[in-house]
């Protein structure tokens, strides 16, 4: 279970975390992972709405902006490790997956923002 994880990390790190996550599976263990829908994200930004209220958590309102690169007032107060360093797209979540060598790949988008991934170490 990773949620909200490999959003921090540097784009070129996500296939070394990706295939720690292997290592530790035992075959036909599975993940699942959670982490912002970049795409969903895109078209509010799109549409101008950058810095506005996206959604209500319990850390208080989320912004596009925020999902981009990490929820400010974290980052504000001095928590650097809230920041994002890369990001996906259910399309590039199944492809780093399934390049990680992971099978039964299987990505979903919820509409609320997030990308939920499920797949399978064959062994």
């Amino acid at each position: 279970w990773s949620a909200h994880n490999l959003e921090h990390l540097r784009a070129h790190e996500v296939p070394l975390a990706l295939a720690e996550f292997r290592r530790v599976l035992r075959p036909l263990g599975f993940i699942l992972v959670t982490m912002p829908d970049l795409q969903q994200v895109a078209e509010l930004v799109a549409t101008g709405n950058l810095e506005g209220t996206a959604y209500l958590s319990a850390m208080g309102p989320i912004a596009p902006l925020d999902m981009l690169y990490g929820f400010r007032p974290a980052v504000a107060a001095g928590n650097d490790f809230m920041g994002h360093k890369t990001g996906f797209t259910a399309t590039t979540l199944a492809t780093h997956l399934t390049t990680a060598g992971f099978g039964d790949v299987r990505v979903q988008r919820d509409g609320a923002f997030a990308l939920w991934a499920s797949a399978v170490n064959p062994g």
